[in-house]
């Protein structure tokens, strides 16, 4: 039903059509569509239909003579704005095309290009994207401390995180540094420095940042009152999308924009807010009533998407939380499965456990593309990436690599593959450029003196002096040869966990928190990691099987599509998705809340969208013990927000530790049937056992 219909029912031309949306709309999506306007939050649960109000709220704006032009929609991705927009076209069929719809970057850019002339711009300024930025951010480190010792002072790509940080919370660089690196408090006064010298190269080069989209934006509408009523008069309604997830930043430009009759409509929902970690603030949608005194407050509750026993766990599960706007989802859909809380023994077996599921449940006619693996964190993927892998299950890892191809992961493997195989350059190139004043130039060079399989013995001996290497990259070279020294030794060569965590204590630790915002997260991969190469004897057999694991990608999967995958996410990264049925794993204490959370009502918010992805079946996994760093056995209580949910909202299933099939020694094996290509095959005829075939 598309909701359509000609005013006097005759099936006029398509102009005339108006659109009967008490047929398309349920009644609380009807309320808000038909609302007059100013202020108004709409708290939109998952499921219940907030982007068909949304489309139906800008039809009936045009339907209503708003002309398109004066209609500013905001969205996070400008995809989302686009299929909006489309469909706001095929329903009223004029004008959708002239609304300024896309993210808040996007019309930043926007405006800016029409009023960047007031602060200092030419209208044809250039935008820097990320590595850009990076690049002129270091050159501002150049002028402001040209012998800055780099181990001890933040690199340009984590100084380009933190500014931008800065700008989008509107946070003290003090509170942002003690909160991120406080490993660069000391640092403070330089790094306030190198800002300002960051802005003044911006300017006079006539280039802006994606965050100077924002920040120009707000300066704008603050500093030049002329130019904020003619935006303020261009836009009669703002509607927002995703509110919930706006920084502090974007939530100030929107009310600058409202002009005298404020028609501003947000939709979001409270309990969904789980990016604090980029900046999202969680009060912009919280305290909206208070900003807004005379804001309506509307709620979508009807949930279309899951059963009634899936949103009663989340009910459940999000009703703990103190700070919020309290609804209760409503199912639309009849009665199905009570979500399943699964006790594994051990990860392995939390990990052939949901494997052989999944498997289990693609015979059942479910397919892998409508099945997925949520977790809080990406590293406690690995397991089952490997018995995925084993077990020939194609998967997808959502926004993100594999967990062997991950830039970090790679970086100290190849510390371990040119141990294993000192005759890999590739390996030693990249452990090289990670060092202090080593580029490719120099790599290259120090390669080529010490090629061959003797090359940590020719390292150790090298005297770098008088292989062409300049005294900046020495000392890097210096200490790397030393843990390679280390790493060669009989005793790393037998563990491979603690040959991972003494390259990491000894270099990447500091390297990382150097480089990357999100560098407890990476060195929290890096544990996991040695945790799983502890399970190996040596280092060949670890290396062995990890390029395995990356080579092998399940393609081939027996009868099924070729783009049939299973999809891994993070939760964070899921949001917004919905699968059929949906595996929860390490719902264990300090995994999921993580033992790195401030805030536990976002954690049980996290909880909350882990839930709600799910449309017919849930399963919360959770291992009852998990492997310290000696292989050691620690009990794992289960988390806590399972156990805040009633116990008679959920099945439970017990799983035994996984068994091993004993082989068979005494069964013949099958005959081979291969025979080795011309081009491999000895010259002479003179084999007395004939051609190498077995029939």
């Amino acid at each position: 039903m598309n909701g359509i219909v000609p005013p006097d029912g005759s099936g006029g031309p398509p102009a005339h059509r108006r659109l009967r949306y008490e047929d398309a709309l349920n009644p609380e999506q009807l309320e808000v569509v038909l609302h007059p306007g100013g202020p108004m939050l709409v708290l939109a649960g998952a499921g219940t239909g907030k982007t068909r109000t949304l489309v139906y709220r800008v039809c009936r704006l045009i339907e209503d003579g708003v002309p398109p032009g004066r209609i500013l929609l905001l969205t996070f991705t400008n995809k989302a704005a686009r299929e909006m927009l489309d469909r706001v076209g095929e329903l009223v069929e004029r004008g959708a095309s002239r609304v300024m719809g896309g993210t808040f970057h996007s019309a930043g850019h926007r405006i800016l290009r029409r009023y960047a002339d007031r602060l200092g711009y030419t209208t044809r300024f250039s935008i820097l994207d990320r590595e850009d930025a990076a690049e002129v951010m270091g050159a501002a480190l150049a002028d402001v401390l040209p012998d800055v010792p780099k181990q001890r002072f933040p690199r340009p790509p984590l100084l380009v995180d933190l500014y931008s940080l800065v700008i989008n919370t509107g946070r003290e660089l003090a509170d942002v540094l003690e909160d991120r690196a406080p490993q660069h408090l000391a640092s403070l006064d330089a790094i306030t420095g190198v800002f300002r010298r960051y802005l003044e190269r911006k300017r006079e080069r006539n280039l802006m940042d994606f965050d100077d989209l924002l920040l120009n934006w707000l300066l704008l509408l603050t500093r030049h009152p002329d130019v904020r009523r003619e935006l303020q008069n261009r836009f009669e309604h703002v509607l927002v999308d995703e509110y919930q997830d706006t920084n502090r930043l974007q939530a100030d430009i929107v009310d600058a924009m409202l002009g005298p009759a404020r028609n501003l409509m947000v939709v979001g929902d409270d309990a969904q807010s789980i990016y604090g970690f980029r900046g999202a603030d969680f009060e912009n949608i919280l305290g909206f009533p208070e900003r807004h005194p005379d804001c309506t407050v509307f709620r979508l509750e009807t949930n279309y998407r899951s059963t009634p026993e899936i949103l009663a766990a989340a009910n459940a599960a999000i009703a703990r939380n103190e700070r919020q706007f309290r609804k209760n989802l409503r199912a639309v859909r009849p009665a199905g499965e009570r979500p399943r809380r699964v006790a594994v023994p051990d990860p392995e077996t939390q990990a052939s456990w949901v494997a052989e599921t999944i498997l289990e449940l693609r015979e059942e006619g479910v397919p892998l593309e409508e099945m997925a693996v949520l977790y809080r964190n990406h590293n406690h993927s690995l397991d089952l990436q490997v018995e995925l892998t084993r077990r020939n299950v194609p998967f997808r890892v959502r926004s993100g690599l594999r967990f062997f191809e991950q830039r970090h992961v790679k970086d100290v493997l190849a510390h371990l593959r040119f141990v294993e195989n000192p005759m890999d350059e590739v390996a030693f190139t990249r452990m090289a450029k990670l060092r202090d004043g080593v580029g490719e130039r120099i790599a290259a060079r120090v390669s080529a003196a010490i090629a061959g399989a003797e090359a940590v013995e020719r390292l150790l001996a090298l005297d770098l002096e008088a292989a062409g290497v300049p005294p900046r990259a020495r000392p890097g070279l210096e200490g790397l040869r030393q843990l390679l020294g280390e790493l060669a030794g009989p005793r790393l060569l037998g563990q491979p966990g603690e040959a991972i965590r003494r390259i990491v204590e000894a270099h990447y630790r500091e390297y990382a928190r150097a480089r990357f915002d999100n560098a407890g997260a990476r060195l929290d991969d890096l544990e996991q990691l040695a945790l799983f190469a502890d399970g190996y004897p040596d280092v060949a057999a670890f290396l062995g099987d990890v390029t395995l694991f990356n080579e092998l990608s399940g393609e081939d999967v027996a009868a099924g599509p070729p783009d049939e995958q299973l999809t891994l996410s993070t939760v964070h990264q899921a949001k917004g998705l919905e699968w059929r049925a949906v595996f929860v794993l390490w719902l264990a204490e300090d995994r999921f809340p993580s033992a790195r959370a401030d805030d536990l009502e976002e954690e049980r918010r996290l909880f909350y969208v882990a839930l709600t992805r799910a449309k017919d079946l849930l399963f919360l996994v959770h291992p009852e013990i998990a492997r310290d760093r000696y292989r050691v056995d620690v009990i794992v209580r289960p988390s806590p927000f399972l156990e805040e949910i009633p116990a008679d909202l959920l099945d439970t299933l017990t799983v035994p530790a996984a068994g091993t099939p004993a082989l068979d020694p005494g069964a013949p094996s099958p005959a081979l049937r291969y025979t080795l290509p011309g081009f491999l095959s000895p010259d002479t005829d003179d084999d007395p056992e004939g051609p190498d075939e077995v029939n």
